[in-house]
């Protein structure tokens, strides 16, 4: 069984920085956006030939077949990085059609990708950074394209593990927020974190999963 992770954030509240002491060996990072990692990125190669560990593109089923083979890599931890940018780079090239209907395959589209994660049988953590928006009810959530997904899916719903990415005012410091504020949709199992906020380190979230559930990775 996999387990899916849902980390949403604004632009800037270190998401992607959050990478900076994973193992690249261990990971698949696949990203929507081709941009350089904002830390000293020394082990982290573009892939080629089965080895290296970034792999750029923002073709649905591409990153789907990725994560897939995450496991047949050797691979314990997969990064999708920016997801929704998925989402946006495809309505943007079809900006000029009329109608409704790319809106919805645009939306099955994210959805069959996560869905992927979902139905891995190894048990990969597969974590889909993402941009966050507003709502009309003042609450934040994942930023998607159309109704779609959060009339008929609620993208959040669809993950047992939603962090938030955030900078803490007090002392600008990147954090996770581990449980909701009433304003976000936040969630983690119960037990699984001590502490309401964490510092903004997948490895930190990695070892807290791992040790949860009792994954051993040989």
């Amino acid at each position: 069984m996999s387990y899916p992770v849902l980390i949403l954030g604004e632009s800037g509240a270190g998401k992607s920085s959050s990478l900076r002491n994973l193992d690249p060996i261990q990971c698949l990072l696949l990203q929507v956006l081709p941009k350089p990692l904002p830390f000293p990125s020394q082990g982290w190669e573009k892939f080629q030939n089965s080895s290296g560990s970034i792999f750029q593109t923002d073709n649905p089923e591409t990153i789907q077949k990725g994560i897939e083979s995450a496991a047949r890599l050797g691979r314990d931890i997969v990064i999708v990085d920016d997801f929704q940018y998925l989402m946006a780079n495809e309505f943007m090239r079809r900006s000029s059609e009329k109608g409704f209907d790319k809106f919805t395959e645009i939306g099955r589209k994210a959805w069959d990708t996560i869905q992927t994660a979902i139905n891995l049988p190894e048990p990969i953590r597969v974590y889909f950074l993402w941009h966050v928006e507003t709502s009309q009810e003042g609450k934040l959530k994942a930023k998607t394209i159309g109704k779609m997904l959060d009339e008929k899916v609620t993208i959040e719903g669809m993950f047992s593990i939603v962090l938030r990415s955030f900078i803490d005012p007090e002392n600008r410091a990147y954090r996770f927020a581990t449980q909701s504020n009433g304003f976000d949709p936040v969630k983690t199992p119960w037990g699984m974190f001590q502490e309401s906020t964490i510092e903004n380190d997948l490895s930190i979230v990695e070892r807290s999963i791992t040790s949860f559930y009792g994954i051993r990775n040989d």
